[in-house]
């Protein structure tokens, strides 16, 4: 083995990983199907790995009702991606599933947010980290707090479950699916 070799190694083996979250939403074509098949690409990006993931939910449209329901789903990834390159990586898995330019509340067939990438503040005009709208939407907090109640928000410093205790009147509908896994 030469220096060089053992040297890209030794970078290699030592680069960051980072805990980051990933939400999950679908409703067109069979929403369920293109989570999971969203999940194995994420899965198979460089540099990481899948840890965990949330149940499958049913949930009621927000913003724009007169569309079919969603499925949504959470997971924790470790990746050495950076942030902006994992949110570049996510976009090109919605455009190879399908996904096409609509409505930003609008029908879809996989959208894919980071929702937190360690204790990242990015204020950016392509990505916001963490996900501006996070804290305010049932479809997004009850995955995660199946898989990462405790987690603090970096910028509010509450927990993903104290974020969700304070939307307990929500009206969204958000029901697990039974019977399902990976």
């Amino acid at each position: 083995m030469t220096c060089r070799t053992f040297s890209a190694l030794r970078n290699e083996k030592l680069k960051t990983q980072v805990i980051s979250y990933i939400g999950l939403g679908a409703n067109l074509g069979n929403p369920l199907k293109n989570c999971q098949l969203a999940l194995e690409e994420i899965g198979a990006l460089a540099e990481t790995r899948v840890v965990s993931v949330s149940s499958f939910y049913l949930t009621s449209p927000v913003g724009v009702e007169e569309q079919d329901d969603f499925v949504n789903a959470a997971c924790e990834i470790k990746t050495g991606l950076g942030a902006k390159e994992l949110f570049f990586a996510l976009k090109g898995i919605e455009v190879k599933m399908g996904r096409l330019p609509t409505h930003r509340l609008g029908p879809r067939v996989i959208d894919l947010d980071i929702l937190l990438y360690g204790n990242a503040l990015i204020d950016d005009p392509d990505l916001k980290i963490p996900h501006p709208e996070m804290h305010r939407r049932r479809f997004v907090l009850v995955p995660l707090c199946e898989i990462a109640p405790y987690v603090l928000h970096p910028l509010y410093g509450i927990t993903v479950k104290g974020l969700l205790d304070r939307l307990e009147n929500s009206k969204e509908r958000v029901e697990i699916l039974k019977g399902v896994h990976l």
